[in-house]
């Protein structure tokens, strides 16, 4: 040991401890994207108001306020009692639009947990099974993709009923052939590399190969795919509850606050902008955070 040591130059050495290690340029590629860390800043901001929405809601959601009823924004004259103002059922706006976050954030991550699960494991399946099974996988999820995705998720929410729940089960189908597909994809291409023929030769068995040595070198896009899936998620659920399938009235959720709200875009136009500026801004900042992912853990995207 001490022989193999004094191989090594001293200068060489040096220059080995002095590399970062892989999590620390990750985190140095993601802080040179300026789109990203300022999506990263918004999401965080927004995460936070869901998480303590208890605490920073001035309201209750669902609390009416029959005296104040369609009240005006405080830059449109009204009162700092209700900020942004209120809904036709005098329901204070900031309130719900603090709530629904927490919702639209819980419908997003429940979707891509259920459907990152569901899509790797038939990803994996698809590309370690043998060509049947391959098959019989690639072709269900052409099927899926083959129907424009709301309309698949109205027919599934119709299918079940309006409900939550039924809208997270809709949007998790319209989403697994993403996951599928890169995960298959992936798993082809570590397939074929040296060090899975050596664990195959060792003996290592197709489930024990599949979690431990292949899928850990498929989660980069897997990683990217799940943040972008989230706001793709947001936007499914809002479509669907702007169509009255989705959440039901009153939950404060942002697509029922827009189908509640359609009436008045002439007369009170705020009452419908705010929540679909949630919308947008929530789902731009996921986007740019995802993006400053794909560019970071993609060793060929770093800049320098």
């Amino acid at each position: 040991m001490p022989a193999d040591v004094a191989l090594i130059a001293p200068e060489d050495a040096a220059q080995v401890l002095a590399q970062p290690s892989p999590l620390a340029a990750f985190a140095s590629a993601f802080r040179e994207n300026r789109g990203a860390m300022i999506g990263l800043s918004v999401l965080t901001i927004v995460v936070l108001a869901a998480v303590f929405a208890d605490f920073l809601a001035p309201h209750a959601p669902g609390e009416q306020f029959r005296e104040f009823v369609r009240a005006k924004p405080i830059w449109a004259g009204g009162s700092w009692t209700f900020v942004l103002g209120t809904d036709g059922d005098g329901r204070d706006l900031l309130s719900r639009i603090i709530f629904g976050a927490r919702i639209s954030l819980f419908i997003g991550v429940s979707v891509m947990v259920f459907a990152f699960v569901i899509g790797v494991a038939l990803g994996l399946l698809a590309a370690m099974a043998g060509s049947l099974i391959d098959v019989v996988v690639t072709r269900l999820m052409d099927v899926i993709m083959a129907t424009p995705s709301l309309v698949l998720a109205v027919v599934i929410v119709a299918i079940l009923g309006p409900s939550l729940t039924n809208t997270i089960v809709a949007v998790t189908i319209v989403g697994l052939p993403r996951y599928v597909r890169v995960a298959r994809a992936s798993a082809l291409g570590e397939l074929t590399k040296d060090y899975v023929t050596a664990a195959r030769v060792a003996g290592v068995g197709p489930l024990r190969l599949a979690l431990t040595c292949v899928l850990p070198n498929c989660l980069a896009p897997l990683i990217v795919q799940a943040a972008l899936g989230v706001s793709d998620a947001i936007l499914e659920a809002a479509g669907l509850g702007f169509l009255g399938l989705g959440a039901q009235p009153p939950t404060p959720e942002w697509g029922v606050m827009l189908a509640d709200s359609r009436e008045f875009i002439r007369s009170d136009p705020w009452i419908v902008t705010l929540p679909g500026l949630a919308i947008l801004i929530t789902v731009v900042a996921i986007n740019l955070t995802g993006d400053g992912l794909r560019d970071a853990l993609d060793p060929k995207m770093r800049r320098g």
